[in-house]
């Protein structure tokens, strides 16, 4: 048996549903990586990259089309990421990321590609069907997480905002595909969505704040 047919097996069933090895250790990875995120760790892009590997097979088994453009772009953005980080590590004072809000043109250039990238999507995979079972939740899926990963590698507090509208669409869209480890771990993206939500802009607003002169930094 090869690793690719191993990875498209059955783990266990739990409730009817059943789970395959490449979801499960794909989706248990991204998890890893989203807590490393919220931590502010380098470690968070290798992780990421590793997921996205595995959870191809996982999408692909589903049909996924969109799945499995999004791991290919989740490969891509993770090497990306990894560099931007390497290069802003001593942004903050503490020698951690430094994060931030994102200005008024950062933030209506992630808006307007998300919505105009998922059109460009969701018509491409409605004109051609046997890309996408259910193509305009797959659609947004695939360009959101381009869009998150994109303000993660920037250090912008709104990283968390779209990964929660993602994590919104992507739980139903997860269990009507078959994939019911994937809608599970996105229940618990939501809560550490919120916390790392919660750390980030704490951060952000301590870090913008001006240092007294004289003061300790």
């Amino acid at each position: 048996m090869s690793a690719l047919d191993w990875l498209g097996g059955e783990a266990f069933t739990a409730f009817g549903q059943h789970v395959i090895w490449s979801d499960m250790i794909g989706n248990t990875i991204g998890l890893a990586a989203l807590a490393l995120g919220w931590r502010r760790s380098i470690w968070t892009w290798p992780a990421q990259f590793l997921s996205g590997v595995i959870l191809v097979a996982a999408y692909a088994s589903a049909h996924l089309s969109g799945g499995v453009g999004k791991q290919l772009l989740v490969i891509g953005v993770a090497v990306w990421g990894w560099r931007q980080w390497q290069r802003g590590r001593q942004r903050a004072q503490d020698g951690s990321i430094a994060v931030r809000f994102a200005g008024r043109r950062e933030r209506g250039l992630l808006l307007g590609g998300t919505v105009l990238g998922t059109a460009a999507v969701g018509t491409l995979f409605t004109l051609f069907p046997q890309l996408s079972w259910n193509p305009w939740p797959d659609a947004y899926i695939f360009v959101g997480t381009l869009a998150a990963m994109v303000a993660q590698a920037r250090g912008l507090v709104e990283f968390w905002f779209a990964w929660l509208l993602v994590d919104l669409v992507g739980v139903p869209l997860a269990f009507s595909s078959g994939l019911a480890f994937s809608g599970f771990v996105y229940v618990v993206y939501l809560a550490l969505v919120v916390w790392g939500m919660r750390d980030w802009w704490l951060r952000s607003r301590a870090e913008s704040r001006p240092v007294l002169e004289g003061a300790a930094a």
